[in-house]
């Protein structure tokens, strides 16, 4: 798939303290791969949003529709979001690695 396909997608709550992190590691492996800084972003809080970003905690990188965490919808949840590192220990940012993955097989 090339850039210009590629629909990438970065879902926070407004008030969220790990969304600017999300967004941060969102730029560098874009940068890092080629790709286009080109996202959409939805503030959950935002009544333009779409409703399926209400299905996910904050933050959240969709990339062509699909969490980079693997995680699917589960309805409406109001949540932040942790994700696990390589570690074992847990993150309020996708890793980055985890980013480069779902962007890479595109």
């Amino acid at each position: 798939m090339n850039s210009e396909e590629l629909k990438v997608e970065l879902i926070y709550d407004a008030d969220c303290p790990n969304a600017a992190e999300a967004r941060t590691r969102l730029r560098e492996v874009m940068t890092a791969l080629g790709h286009p800084l080109n996202w959409r972003e939805w503030d959950r809080g935002d009544s333009a949003s779409p409703s399926y970003a209400l299905t996910y905690g904050s933050p959240t990188i969709l990339v062509n529709g699909k969490d980079v965490a693997g995680i699917e919808p589960s309805g409406e949840v109001s949540s932040c979001r942790l994700y696990r590192d390589s570690s074992g220990g847990f993150q309020g940012a996708p890793p980055t690695k985890m980013i480069e993955a779902a962007l890479a097989g595109c």
